[in-house]
């Protein structure tokens, strides 16, 4: 019987305990069986185990600690209630598990935002940093991802990408008191967006000069836009703080692409690694067997 089963059961009363006496929690003690933790701390997110934990945050949550995973990411933290994010942290506070990434999400305007150096997307970007100091405490997180957005038509590169520097170290005053950190993401979703290379987020880091300011490493992302994942991460290891997954073509669990999950977290395991990375990709196949078979794959491909 699992953790999340039991105190399920707990709810029957008083009288299921005088019916089964002494005897109950020694059986229970035998039944429940635990899967190994995760060497490499693996964080799901909310719905990769809707089938299996149907009963909301909580239920999932038990769920994948019962599964072995350590952490949890949340790209949607900041939008929750504060009722639920304080549901979350207390418990993966009793789980025992860590919080991963939320987004700050800049709002409708993102795509043509810190580009343009305009001060109206500066004011948005810098308030949002500020609403998420507060919820990162309140759910114990350290990373929150940030994306500058599209390419501005109209500006130099060099221009934009000063802009972009000038917004992240105005960020960076209002997370480094707290001990907080963004990550920024290079992304591959469509050939408009400004951040694409780790080399080229590697250089606004150097030019922001803040332990506030790092690199989420996107594997799915980085295949995608450049390939040659570990040289890449070997060249800009010192500015990456957070790494994601998710296999490349389909954007699922590894083993179901083309990237070679073993050697990769192979890597990242012999450099000391110990953050977060985040299972930021969909199921390959639908319902409970195909969350046992997520799960299975990341036992494959987690270090020994």
């Amino acid at each position: 019987m699992e953790r999340r089963g039991f105190i399920k059961k707990v709810g029957l009363g008083s009288t299921l305990m005088g019916m089964t006496g002494a005897m109950a929690m020694p059986a229970f003690g035998m039944e429940q069986k635990k899967a190994p933790v995760f060497k490499m701390d693996f964080a799901p997110h909310f719905g990769m185990f809707r089938n299996s934990a149907p009963g909301g945050l909580e239920d999932e949550l038990r769920f994948m600690a019962d599964q072995g995973f350590r952490s949890l990411e949340d790209n949607g933290m900041l939008g929750r209630s504060v009722e639920d994010q304080t549901l979350i942290a207390k418990t993966m506070e009793e789980l025992g598990m860590r919080m991963g990434v939320f987004v700050i999400d800049g709002g409708d305007n993102w795509k043509v935002s810190l580009t343009t150096g305009k001060q109206e997307f500066m004011d948005t970007f810098l308030a949002t940093c500020k609403k998420s100091v507060e919820v990162a405490k309140r759910v114990n997180a350290t990373w929150m991802t940030v994306v500058p957005g599209y390419f501005e038509r109209n500006l130099p590169m060099g221009v934009q990408t000063a802009n972009i520097i000038e917004a992240y170290k105005r960020a960076s005053e209002i997370f480094e008191p707290h001990g907080l950190v963004m990550v920024m993401e290079p992304l591959s979703d469509n050939p408009d967006l400004f951040l694409r290379h780790a080399d080229q987020s590697y250089m606004i880091c150097k030019a922001v000069d803040s332990p506030a300011c790092k690199i989420l490493y996107d594997a799915y992302h980085m295949q995608r836009n450049e390939g040659n994942l570990i040289a890449t991460m070997q060249k800009t290891w010192d500015e990456i703080a957070y790494i994601q997954i998710g296999d490349n073509p389909g954007r699922k669990e590894p083993g179901t692409g083309e990237i070679h999950y073993g050697n990769v977290f192979k890597f990242i395991h012999e450099k000391g690694f110990q953050g977060i990375c985040g299972m930021e990709h969909g199921n390959a196949q639908p319902g409970k067997e195909g969350e046992e078979a997520l799960i299975q794959a990341y036992r494959a491909v987690d270090v020994p």
